[in-house]
């Protein structure tokens, strides 16, 4: 009988199964919302637009997040916007705020979304980033009105059926990972990237506080989770990097993320969960080394535009890192020469090696041609010796 995916996945990050393609969704082989709709315009089956249609018409391996828990980043959470959907991302707070529309003109809706965030949505393409106008914490004042929100015992920070959720999951040959939060993009989320970056070095007691509140709501919600659900792994989430590197310096992180961090990985580890991910944009080159000695093991999307190569990372860290993403999407919106040039100057070599998930380096943008990402998973396919996509040969 053949593996499950989850034994597959455990192997691959473990490497103990080397040149084995393990195309996974959500989140590693995901798109911008818009795309699929794009796609079909350009032609695709109109069953893309349904996402698990799209998943299986690529054939991807499900991967199960355990969304229903709170205690990471939600993001799914959608606001109609003139009959389209704004996209956005909130911690996990309990209770979220209410939404609210504040103001619109011709071309913005103004309003508080469910992150207590107000932001300034563009009625013509509601996808795109938001203005940031104001966020919910701004001081020691505010501060400890929003930390109420944090509390791990809230009721509906976990499903109210609690067993059958259980049960459900248990069942399941699929990998499951479990959010275990953020220690700089929640708060980034919370105040606002500039704010945040002063208060580090203006009222550092206030930023100490704020990531005691997390680490104990995340050791409060990892140890009821794992007492009865077998996670496969862990996610954080940052986005705490830009171009050129890290957006705080190495003594930052190791002063105030790093004994956090530690408290989270040690505790998943006596777990049994030594797959420990992290999701950052941006330039990674600061940040492994230092996420690594924290206990985080596998890095995702490294975006080649901000510099990160999977293979000099492979080559630097060996078994070490867990990798994932890497191919250039800029990549994607070339001839398809170019797509087999990236695809062969590294994904053999990360397959063979082991501890490497295939994907475009983020979500896949709706500039991408419908034909040229078919080509780049058929491509793929090739390289670890699959036959193409059934349905593209139809």
């Amino acid at each position: 009988m053949a593996d499950s995916i989850r034994q597959r996945f455990l192997d691959i990050c473990r490497f103990k199964r080397t040149g084995d393609l393990c195309l996974i969704a959500p989140w590693l082989n995901d798109f911008w919302m818009e795309t699929p709709e794009i796609w079909v315009k350009q032609g695709a089956p109109a069953e893309l637009l349904d996402s698990r249609a799209l998943r299986d018409y690529f054939e991807f391996e499900h991967i199960r997040v355990l969304r229903e828990i709170q205690s990471g980043l939600f993001m799914d959470k959608r606001l109609d916007v003139l009959g389209r959907n704004y996209v956005y991302a909130i911690p996990p707070i309990v209770p979220s705020y209410e939404t609210k529309i504040l103001s619109e003109d011709a071309h913005t809706i103004s309003l508080v979304n469910e992150g207590g965030q107000v932001v300034r949505v563009d009625k013509r393409d509601p996808q795109k980033m938001p203005m940031y106008l104001d966020h919910p914490v701004k001081d020691r004042a505010t501060w400890q009105d929003y930390k109420k929100r944090l509390d791990p015992n809230t009721p509906g920070r976990f499903p109210s059926d609690w067993q059958a959720y259980v049960d459900r999951m248990n069942a399941k040959e699929e990998p499951l990972l479990l959010n275990v939060g953020s220690f700089f993009g929640f708060l980034r989320e919370w105040m606002g990237l500039e704010p945040l970056l002063y208060a580090l070095h203006d009222d550092p007691g206030l930023i100490e506080d704020m990531m005691d509140t997390l680490c104990e709501m995340e050791v409060v919600c990892i140890t009821r989770a794992l007492k009865d659900i077998r996670a496969d792994g862990a996610m954080f989430w940052e986005d705490m990097a830009f171009k050129s590197g890290s957006l705080i310096s190495p003594k930052m992180f190791r002063q105030f993320m790093m004994p956090r961090y530690k408290v989270i990985t040690e505790l998943l580890r006596t777990k049994g969960i030594d797959i420990i991910f992290v999701d950052s944009d941006g330039g990674l080159n600061q940040l492994i080394p230092l996420w690594l000695e924290s206990g985080i093991n596998f890095f995702w999307p490294l975006e080649c535009a901000a510099g990160n190569d999977a293979v000099e990372l492979r080559k630097k860290y060996g078994k070490d890192v867990i990798l994932g993403g890497n191919i250039d999407k800029r990549a994607l919106l070339k001839d398809k020469s170019v797509i087999r040039e990236e695809i062969l100057s590294k994904v053999p070599y990360l397959l063979e090696t082991g501890g490497y998930f295939p994907s475009v380096d983020h979500f896949v943008p709706p500039d991408v041609p419908f034909e040229n990402y078919v080509y780049l998973i058929n491509t793929l396919r090739e390289v670890a010796g699959i036959p193409p996509l059934k349905r593209t040969l139809e």
